[in-house]
């Protein structure tokens, strides 16, 4: 795994610099607006492209050097992050630029995932790809450590401009990195003048591969219902710390750390041990215990509650996460897990969605004035997750995560998942 290891620490100082970025425009998005809405319009908008252009991303990264497109998914976010930083450091940066930064770099992190997931099953054997995964998840919740820790103290000292400035710096300890590893590209089947049949059959082929094979389908059902109702909550989660707290950041960011913390120490479990034999006990249970936290997460009100629930909660996504990807890589061919890969995150992606763009408008319109002193819910739930600012996201949020619980129990009563 030597060759693996060197490419997955340069995209991990990427990612570092990158949840910094991301952690300075969510407090200048909520400090510029105070809306739910806001905060999952910038998710949504950063998931669109990606439902749109993943099927032709899949082919790309089929029939091109992956090798060459991720080194170009980490040129352009550069180059987006120093015009998201020109247009601050001159005072003229505004909301839309940032959807749009976020639509355009949307496109190509898509191209980018998918060419860094298939260059798995061809930089080792199949005995290491559960470990490989975790390690993809060691480096998503040790960039959630860092990052937020780092950028709840700098916000106020450097401002977003010198955190930008930082993740710049990133993305070129990525590029030096992916210059030096060597990454295997599998056997492509040339066609050079496809007719548009030829091109409707390249679309559709992994939809069709996915239909064919029944436990595959029941395993990117449950996924996918798995994450509509995990990124309600994803996009109510850090308006809701802040609406109780103030606009703290520094909370913000401890309660960030304690989810990279838990991420980091679930990751490296899996790393060390291999994950489950059976590895879709390891995603089922790993979805009920995520379900499980996020419930106890949403009832808390204090820091003694939310560290805990989201370290345990945390703990749970490496396993079910190394889990799910380890039984794609072994059941797709590796010439065809571009296209087929594609097709998966199209679904996922189109269900998480779907969760972003409603979450918002449910959270400001509904839920936020119903549980206010004197609305139609805080009567029934006021007791329990009190009322004002941020009482109706956490309602919100509750509710979602109890349909990851209940997704992982419907996962168990299906024999065709369970045989995945």
């Amino acid at each position: 795994m030597k060759k693996f290891i060197q490419l997955w620490l340069g995209q991990t100082a990427s990612m570092i610099g990158s949840a910094m970025s991301a952690f300075a425009l969510t407090i200048w998005i909520w400090e510029s607006t105070s809306q739910a809405t806001a905060l999952a319009l910038l998710m949504f908008f950063t998931q669109l492209p990606r439902i749109l252009l993943a099927p032709v991303a899949g082919i790309l990264v089929d029939r091109w050097n992956r090798k060459f497109l991720m080194a170009i998914g980490d040129a352009v976010s550069a180059l987006l992050t120093l015009a998201i930083l020109l247009l601050y450091l001159s005072q003229n940066l505004q909301l839309w630029h940032i959807y749009v930064a976020a639509a355009i770099n949307g496109i190509f992190d898509q191209i980018q995932q998918l060419a860094y997931s298939a260059a798995i099953a061809t930089m080792m054997p199949e005995k290491h790809y559960s470990r490989a995964s975790s390690l993809s998840f060691l480096a998503n919740y040790g960039a959630s450590i860092i990052a937020p820790t780092l950028a709840g103290i700098l916000y106020s000292a450097i401002g977003p401009g010198g955190i930008f400035t930082i993740d710049l710096a990133t993305f070129t300890i990525a590029i030096a990195t992916l210059v030096c590893v060597q990454i295997p590209q599998p056997a492509i089947a040339s066609n050079p003048q496809p007719t548009r049949f030829d091109l409707w059959q390249e679309l559709s082929f992994g939809f069709r591969y996915i239909v064919q094979r029944p436990s595959l389908l029941a395993l990117l059902v449950s996924v996918s219902l798995f994450w509509f109702a995990h990124d309600i909550g994803a996009a109510l989660y850090s308006p809701m710390i802040l609406a109780r707290t103030g606009n703290n950041a520094r909370i913000l960011g401890t309660i960030l750390s304690a989810a990279g913390a838990g991420g980091v120490l679930g990751a490296s479990i899996v790393s060390i041990w291999g994950g489950p034999k059976r590895r879709i006990r390891g995603f089922l249970l790993g979805m009920a215990g995520a379900g499980l936290s996020k419930i106890v997460f949403a009832f808390g009100q204090a820091l003694s509650i939310w560290i805990p629930a989201q370290f345990c909660s945390s703990f749970n996504f490496p396993i079910l996460g190394s889990s799910n990807e380890a039984i794609w890589l072994a059941k797709v061919a590796p010439e065809v897990q571009g296209r087929v890969f594609a097709t998966r995150a199209v679904i996922m992606q189109l269900a998480s969605a779907i969760g972003l763009l409603i979450a918002g408008p449910l959270a400001d319109r509904v839920f936020e004035p119903a549980m206010q002193p004197g609305g139609f819910l805080a009567a029934i739930f006021g007791p329990i997750l009190g009322t004002g600012a941020g009482a109706g996201m956490a309602l919100l949020y509750a509710i979602s995560a109890l349909g990851l619980l209940l997704v992982a129990v419907g996962g168990y009563a299906c024999r065709l998942l369970r045989d995945a």
